[in-house]
């Protein structure tokens, strides 16, 4: 029997979480810039939950760009005995265009442009031999078609479907960030995001309604050290999503806390762990669980203003996110 935490006492875990990666975060000179990263999965992507970054802001007058890739493999069975029922068996790309523009001294906007699109994909092959390679269980991918699209979700109450390939533009976010802390050892950030209704619902491309989240976010290094902690914590008010009204969690938590290692000059290492409520008030993991992600990767400086990063995802409590999401982004910095 599976207990239910009341969106109160999740937002206490939410700021207890925060509190601890701030704690733990002892300063830097030079803040570092998290992996890029999102739940992919069809419905806790839906949400506007953002991903983490630096708490290092872009200087007054200037711009960073950014392009992120993702490609997701879902493959998620499962059933309850009170009638509840999720299928969810392909992929998921998404290709986002991140602009970041430093308003003022200690202010910068955020404006995130997205595409998404859900197919049967061609990865299953690939995963069935790692699988079989390692005696890893495939989560009953056996039992079904390869590189097929087949997403459904069905309970007394709600209820959502898609088996068709679609693309198209998703939820445009938009994003104010404060710097609140700029000297010493440690940067310390806090920000204000909006994510618009602008994806096709019908075709789990948007939500069909708009969040609003508070995040508070830290870097820090000891001196000299290559080494670097960052963090983030924050709360999200998600729009009812069509559909899942009824079982809808509206209240949630997200929190982040990574670390990074300079292995050379232009070569740094990451990994972090990601994690955020449930989406749904539902006896199946995948939904009614509280999502918990290992993104790690690596991140090359190819100029002084360029650089390339590639890593995975994967959901450490299994089914709560993709089951593995492969990643990279390119980024321009002033």
């Amino acid at each position: 029997m599976r207990v239910r935490v009341s969106p109160e006492a999740s937002l206490r875990r939410c700021a207890v979480c925060g509190l601890t990666a701030l704690l733990l975060l002892a300063g830097a000179a030079h803040a570092v810039e998290p992996l890029y990263g999102k739940n992919l999965t069809p419905v806790s992507g839906l949400l506007g939950l953002p991903s983490m970054r630096s708490a290092a802001l872009v200087p007054a007058r200037d711009m960073s760009l950014a392009v992120h890739g993702a490609l997701a493999s879902h493959a998620v069975f499962d059933g309850a005995a009170a009638g509840e029922a999720l299928r969810l068996d392909g992929e998921t790309h998404r290709l986002a265009l991140e602009w970041r523009y430093g308003l003022a001294p200690g202010w910068e906007l955020q404006v995130e442009l997205p595409w998404l699109s859900h197919s049967g994909g061609s990865l299953d092959a690939l995963i069935d031999s790692w699988h079989s390679l390692w005696g890893m269980p495939d989560g009953g991918r056996e039992a079904v078609p390869r590189d097929q699209l087949d997403f459904r979700y069905l309970n007394s109450t709600a209820a959502i479907a898609l088996q068709d390939s679609v693309s198209g533009v998703g939820d445009v976010t938009l994003g104010l960030h404060r710097a609140l802390r700029t000297e010493g050892n440690w940067r310390l950030s806090a920000g204000l995001g909006y994510k618009l209704a602008t994806g096709e619902e019908r075709e789990l491309l948007g939500s069909g309604a708009e969040d609003i989240f508070l995040v508070l976010r830290a870097n820090g290094l000891p001196p000299q050290s290559a080494w670097q902690l960052f963090g983030q914590a924050g709360y999200l008010r998600a729009g009812q999503i069509a559909g899942l009204q009824a079982a809808q969690e509206r209240n949630l938590w997200f929190a982040g806390l990574g670390v990074s290692w300079t292995a050379h000059e232009r070569v740094t290492l990451l990994a972090q762990v990601d994690a955020h409520a449930a989406p749904l008030q539902s006896n199946l993991t995948a939904l009614g669980s509280s999502a918990l992600m290992l993104n790690v990767g690596a991140r090359w400086q190819l100029t002084d203003r360029w650089a390339l990063e590639a890593g995975f995802m994967e959901d450490i409590r299994v089914e709560t996110a993709p089951d593995i999401t492969f990643q990279a982004s390119l980024r321009f910095t002033p």
